[in-house]
This record gives structure tokens, sequence and C-alpha cells, in this order.
């Protein structure tokens, strides 16, 4: 579960009644999206004929450049935690977080479960006893990569919701 059982009003948008503008919304899914495709190529190399992760974070940024609906984004990343199931280890972490990068369209607090499948696959590729290590570069990498708009609000969030994304934001 990455998920809280209550939900962060910085998370949901102005017009459901939060505090999440449609600009930061929009940054959310694209930094998913990058986490996602950092690690992608672990799960290609596993599953070398099977688009739908790739196509997830396809969707994600065709979903912020108005191309496509939330719906389409969301069905989208369904299709790419699908492909994980029957996987095991890197293969499994690097579908889901393209499948997890995808659906931020619907729930913009996804954008964590992104980032903390991303780390996951990372220690799960490392060479034994480096795990750790991986992860904690990868999760340094991921925080390069934040949007100086929506810096704050994901380093806040990573820090609540650490404890619920498997510790992986100890970085």
């Amino acid at each position: 579960m990455i998920l809280p059982k209550d939900r962060d009003p910085r998370f949901v948008t102005i017009r459901r009644g939060g505090t999440l503008t449609d600009s930061d919304h929009q940054l959310l899914a694209l930094w998913a999206a990058s986490c996602a495709e950092h690690v992608l190529d672990w799960f290609e190399s596993a599953r070398p004929d099977d688009p739908r992760p790739r196509q997830a974070i396809e969707q994600a940024r065709a979903w912020v450049r108005g191309e496509i609906t939330m719906s389409q984004a969301r069905t989208a990343g369904g299709h790419a935690m699908a492909a994980a199931r029957d996987l095991s280890g890197v293969a499994r972490h690097a579908a889901y977080a393209a499948g997890q990068a995808a659906v931020v369209a619907h729930v913009a607090a996804h954008e964590l479960g992104a980032a903390a499948y991303a780390i996951k696959a990372a220690r799960a590729a490392a060479p034994e006893g480096e795990g750790e290590s991986a992860g904690r570069l990868e999760c340094l990498w991921q925080r390069d990569q934040l949007p100086e708009a929506i810096r704050e609000l994901v380093l806040d969030d990573q820090r609540l919701r650490n404890e619920i994304c498997w510790s992986v934001f100890d970085c």
C-alpha cells in the first residue's frame, strides 16, 4: 500500500476541494514518468515483446499534453501493472513503477508509487550487498529531477509516507 487512509488535500485538485493546481498535477505526472522510465530497461530486458509499461509512461505524458483523458491514462496504468503480475524482482518493480506513473493522472498521490517502485527496482537490480546503496543513488537521482515548483511538496510527501512506501526514501 502506498496511499494513506486519509487523502492529503495537497494532492487533490482544486476543483475537487483540494489545493493542487493543474500545472502542479501535470508536473507530478511528468516526474513520475521520468522515475519510471529511468528503470524501464529492466522490465524490457525481461519482457522485450511487452509494450504495456512503456505505453503507460507515454500515456502519462500524453495526458499532460492534453492528448488523452485521465481515464485513458488510468487504463494504461492498469495494463502496465498487469504486465508485472507474473513477474518477480526487478522486472516486476519496474513495470509497477510505470503503472503508478500513468495513474497519477487519476490520483496525484501515486507519484510516490512510481518513485518507490523505481527505487525497489534499483535495489533488486544491484549486485549482492549493494541494494541499499543502489536505492539511495536512485532516490538521489529522482530528487535531482524534481521541478522546483513541486520539490518541497514531494519531499514532504516522501517524509510523511516513507514508512508505508517501504522506507525507500531514506536518502
